[in-house]
């Protein structure tokens, strides 16, 4: 299996996001370190854009093979596209992988034991698809959407509006930290959310995504707080 970290060097939200210091070291090294501590993977390698970015993922113990190419460096190219592009690169140099991960670079909480758990239960089970999840923070079920008054006379179904949390089923949502799956069903599919994908289901705290400075900030304090 070969782990894909995919790290664009532009973010709008937060300038260098992938790069930032978070604590003691960059936001990437947390996962550059979990991948290679997981002991799973042929290859660990870093897909960016960006010389300063490949510099650092070499630093801390990633292959950078190749800088992406600028189709697959804007706003509009996926990190499926990436991990496509990684994997074609590999195949025209003669290596294949029947297995592929991607471990985005914004899940620093995301440690090698819960790689590791994740690969057995996708060998284990012989699935297609393995993509981490965590139990939603909030019902969807109390959300709605907003007349331009802001009137709330239709925000929800009337059936949930006494309904307390414990009566109500959980739902979960993608928590970005881990994607694998066989190479040829990715290839097909051109996503890990194809047919025969299961859940790895992690906790919240293990599960932030790092898009803001707020996020930076819990993420910190929750580190300081598992030292």
């Amino acid at each position: 299996m070969i782990a894909v970290i995919p790290a664009r060097g532009g973010s709008k939200g937060v300038p260098k996001k992938n790069i930032r210091q978070l604590l003691e070291k960059p936001l990437l090294a947390y996962t550059i370190e979990a991948a290679r501590d997981a002991g799973v993977f042929q290859k660990v390698i870093v897909s960016t854009d960006s010389d300063e970015i490949a510099g650092i993922a070499r630093e801390y113990g990633a292959e950078v093979p190749f800088i992406r190419p600028d189709d697959l460096s804007g706003d509009q190219a996926s990190s499926d596209d990436a991990i496509l592009h990684a994997l074609e690169y590999f195949r025209k140099e003669g290596m294949e992988f029947g297995e592929v991960c991607k471990l985005q670079p914004t899940s620093p909480l995301r440690n090698a034991g819960h790689i590791a758990e994740a690969y057995r239960f996708f060998k284990e089970n012989n699935y297609d698809f393995v993509v981490s999840v965590c139990e939603c923070e909030h019902s969807p079920l109390w959300s709605g959407t907003l007349r331009e008054d802001g009137c709330m006379d239709d925000f929800m179904d009337e059936k949930y509006k006494r309904a307390c949390r414990q009566q109500m089923k959980p739902y979960y949502r993608l928590n970005g930290a881990i994607y694998m799956g066989k190479t040829e069903c990715f290839v097909r599919e051109k996503s890990f959310l194809g047919k025969g994908c299961y859940a790895y289901v992690m906790g919240q705290e293990e599960s932030v995504d790092i898009d803001s400075p707020l996020d930076f900030l819990i993420a910190e304090t929750l580190i300081r707080r598992n030292m």
